[in-house]
């Protein structure tokens, strides 16, 4: 499904945990999770969406979602064992469909944590993703040696980000402000990354990055803001595909509800992208709909329609769709 996409060059793996409301207290791995919506933690359960991007195309499709353990579940795996470990591990489970369609993989900034970024990179993945905009950085040494006795030096001077020796900077042409392009060492990640920042004509600073020491700026800009796309599959397939309407209380019956949804979505971007290109989900699906009560009605009535005759009122019936819409 995820060929649909085009034949751009510029794909990534989308990644982003969703919340999915749920009552009761035996459906499996009920917990509290985070819900960006209600910007809280809420009970529940969530999944984690790995999805196909086209940059060029700005579109995803979706590929898995994996329903997260919930605390206990976790605990059980070891004392050191947490949440970032198991979203691992589901990377690390697909790892081979994956590296066979793009090494990059493109997340939000709760996921630029030093233990997921050298996990993922340890699989041979690239993480492009966000820092906090306080984040404490260090130049990347020129790997000139001192000579003097000891371990040799692995970074240069601290970063100050009101200051910047631009010297080491690369100038980065972008709307809404001024960037620049650099490589700089991450003493939690340990290693040498490759960042871009990004200071807004209206105040403040934004770090981006990424784990390629050769990805060019706007690269890591424009594959950055493309994870976008992961959560439009996630609200399309919650207001039109049922993401939210299971209530079984069985694992496989749940994995098949979320996932069933997520591909209903990708089936309607097919569908919209070969016949009806202007039209939303949203729209399509109320178009899609009133082509099958049109079709209903006519073979009940056991009438053979006329296409000259009625193509005024089947037009008009459409028309409504898009005013309503």
């Amino acid at each position: 499904m995820w060929r649909r996409l085009g034949d751009g060059e510029r794909k990534a793996i989308a990644i982003d945990a969703s919340y999915i409301s749920k009552a009761g207290k035996k459906t499996p791995y009920i917990g509290k999770f985070w819900s960006g919506c209600a910007g809280a933690m809420k009970r529940g359960l969530e999944i984690l969406g790995i999805g196909i991007v086209d940059v060029d195309m700005r579109d995803c499709m979706m590929l898995r979602a994996e329903q997260t353990p919930d605390k206990t579940v976790l605990q059980d795996k070891g004392d050191d064992y947490n949440l970032v470990d198991w979203y691992l591990d589901v990377l690390r489970k697909h790892r081979e469909r994956l590296l066979g369609i793009t090494r990059y993989v493109v997340a939000d900034a709760w996921f630029s944590k030093a233990r997921f970024v050298n996990g993922l990179c340890n699989m041979g993945f690239h993480l492009i993703s966000r820092l906090r905009d306080d984040a404490a950085l260090w130049y990347a040494h020129d790997g000139v040696r001192t000579g003097k006795r000891g371990r040799p030096r692995i970074k240069g001077e601290k970063i100050d980000f009101e200051n910047l020796d631009f010297t080491r900077c690369e100038s980065l042409d972008i709307e809404g402000g001024k960037a620049y392009v650099l490589n700089a060492y991450s003493p939690p990640m340990k290693r040498n990354i490759r960042i871009v920042i990004h200071y807004p004509d209206a105040a403040g600073r934004k770090i981006y990055f990424s784990t390629d020491l050769e990805m060019t700026g706007r690269d890591i800009i424009e594959f950055y803001r493309t994870r976008f796309q992961i959560e439009f599959c996630f609200r399309d397939s919650r207001q039109f595909t049922g993401l939210n309407h299971c209530q079984a209380r069985d694992l496989n019956k749940l994995d098949f509800a979320f996932n069933a949804s997520l591909a209903a979505v990708n089936v309607a971007k097919v569908i919209r992208s070969e016949y009806y290109p202007p039209l939303s989900i949203g729209l399509l699906k109320s178009y899609l709909s009133n082509i099958y009560m049109l079709r209903r009605f006519l073979a009940r009535s056991g009438l053979k329609p006329n296409r000259t005759l009625n193509a005024k009122l089947v037009n008009e019936l459409f028309d409504l769709v898009a005013n309503a819409a």
